[in-house]
């Protein structure tokens, strides 16, 4: 059994140009065109994949920056069922500091070349050798000195460009399936974190996919810092942002390459056949489309709509599914298809199990045990900005938050049919759109249309209770080197 997510991989994004093997894996097994994220960044949305349950459910979100052990995970469930548990991390948003460790029996972190809880992270983001040193002493004899001067050699020296991670990933799960001599079954969780911003693909790659008469060099050269834009701390013309976007679309085709030396590994290891492999992004992006960057302050399906796919077992040879799917149905999906059953996983959320159901006739249809399990709808949420307005207010100075990005300091919640698209907020915000006259939500119909925002108001409610009162919960202080790390992300 295997989850892999890319990070930041939007539904819009994938293809045959972009990303061949996802679509090759797609053809043999099961592609899910409306699968939805419950949020729109990293962590929640992980804690739903991991718990089968919505951001104001599980807690994890931009006011509390934990997942606490009070839910069962799935790695604890596969864990408990005798499986061997083994996750390889690229974004510093899922380790142990942040409760995404529970279950697994080991958790890496891809951005160290010697596993360590020493995080020599700031010596990589250091903008000058000055910087560079300061850093390396603060943090050079916080634990083992020795491993410390090896991560510092391996990232400022010897780590090939262009890649955040997924490369050692695959040489590792590769090297690691060729070394097995445990007969238990394997749960692997893997995140390739390329597609998020920085956007910096090998040069081969990018020169593939940006715009005529935009050089290499101009690309990279372009600012990417989506907290600061949205603050109107620069602006991007739209050259720019067509060069971002190539960028982006270079960066999902290398990790794509990626996908299939990780396919390679287990088909070397005789794995192939046995394995159930399920590949998803955890939320999408924007890149210039409705004056956004990055991936923060609303629900708009280019956050939601993620690609997913599933190979092998029971969702050979499916081929593509129309009906709405949420990642928050993986847990249920995945236990199932391994026929283990956890009581507590399965009880604790709102997720249902996508197997395909196997008719009287011998047919696969939509559905588990052999009844109709189609969703009507799809829910999202987004509990406290993160950053907070606090927080951009203490970067970029209390008058220079522009009203419009102090408007993002609300909740935010959308349910999705395959007709509408209902997004409410805390402070009053709502707006209706109807996806198949208008799939990118330019047109606001909750004025025309109340009788229909009453319903799917009221199905919103049914599923995720009256939107009032603040998000629960207190923000969880983190180390300093995952402060600079995700700052680098653009979350900070």
């Amino acid at each position: 059994m295997a989850l892999v997510v890319l990070d930041t991989a939007r539904a819009a994004s994938v293809g045959e140009r972009t990303t061949p093997t996802l679509i090759q894996l797609a053809e043999e097994g099961t592609a899910f065109d409306n699968a939805f994220a419950t949020a729109p960044w990293t962590l929640p949305s992980h804690a739903s994949m991991f718990t089968g349950t919505y951001p104001s459910e599980h807690g994890a979100h931009g006011g509390h920056t934990y997942l606490d052990g009070d839910l069962r995970t799935l790695p604890e469930a596969f864990s408990e069922a005798g499986f061997r548990t083994i996750g390889v991390s690229n974004n510093t948003w899922l380790t142990e500091e942040f409760g995404f460790h529970r279950g697994f029996d080991e958790l890496r972190k891809g951005w160290q070349y010697i596993q360590s809880d020493t995080d020599m992270g700031a010596v990589v983001r250091g903008e000058d050798r000055r910087e560079k040193l300061q850093a390396a002493r603060d943090r050079l004899f916080d634990g083992n000195p020795f491993v410390n001067a090896a991560n510092v050699l391996y990232s400022e020296l010897l780590q090939p460009a262009g890649d955040d991670g997924a490369d050692r990933t695959t040489t590792w799960i590769g090297d690691w399936l060729a070394g097995r001599d445990d007969d238990r079954p394997f749960f692997l969780f893997c995140n390739f974190i390329e597609p998020h911003v920085e956007y910096d693909p090998p040069r081969e790659y990018a020169e593939r996919f940006l715009p005529d008469h935009t050089s290499y060099e101009e690309a990279v050269d372009v600012r990417q810092d989506p907290r600061a834009y949205d603050c109107g701390d620069y602006e991007l013309s739209d050259r720019e942002f067509a060069a971002l976007r190539g960028l982006y679309r270079a960066e999902l085709a290398y990790v794509d390459d990626q996908l299939a030396e990780l396919r390679a590994a287990l088909e070397d290891a005789d794995e192939w056949e046995d394995t159930l492999l399920v590949v998803c992004g955890d939320h999408g992006e924007h890149i210039g489309e409705r004056d956004f960057f990055g991936h923060q302050y609303n629900l708009y399906d280019t956050l939601l709509n993620v690609p997913l796919v599933a190979h092998g077992g029971p969702f050979t040879g499916v081929g593509r599914r129309s009906d709405l799917v949420q990642l928050l149905d993986l847990p249920l999906t995945l236990l199932e298809a391994a026929g283990v059953d956890d009581p507590a996983l399965r009880d604790q959320g709102a997720g249902r199990s996508m197997l395909p159901a196997v008719t009287a006739a011998g047919d696969q249809g939509v559905g588990t045990s052999g009844t109709a399990n189609v969703r009507e709808a799809a829910f999202a949420e987004y509990v406290a900005p993160q950053p907070s307005i606090e927080r951009l207010e203490a970067r970029f100075g209390e008058d220079a938050i522009p009203e419009r990005v102090r408007q993002f300091d609300r909740r935010l919640r959308a349910v999705r049919t395959l007709e509408y698209k209902y997004v409410q907020g805390s402070d009053g915000y709502e707006r209706l759109h109807h996806v198949p006259t208008d799939p990118s939500e330019r047109t606001d119909r909750s004025d025309e249309n109340r009788e229909q925002v009453r319903r799917v108001r009221n199905r919103l409610e049914e599923e995720l209770g009256s939107l009032s009162g603040e998000a629960t919960g207190e923000d969880v202080e983190m180390g300093a080197g995952t402060k600079e790390r995700l700052a680098d992300l653009g979350y900070l």
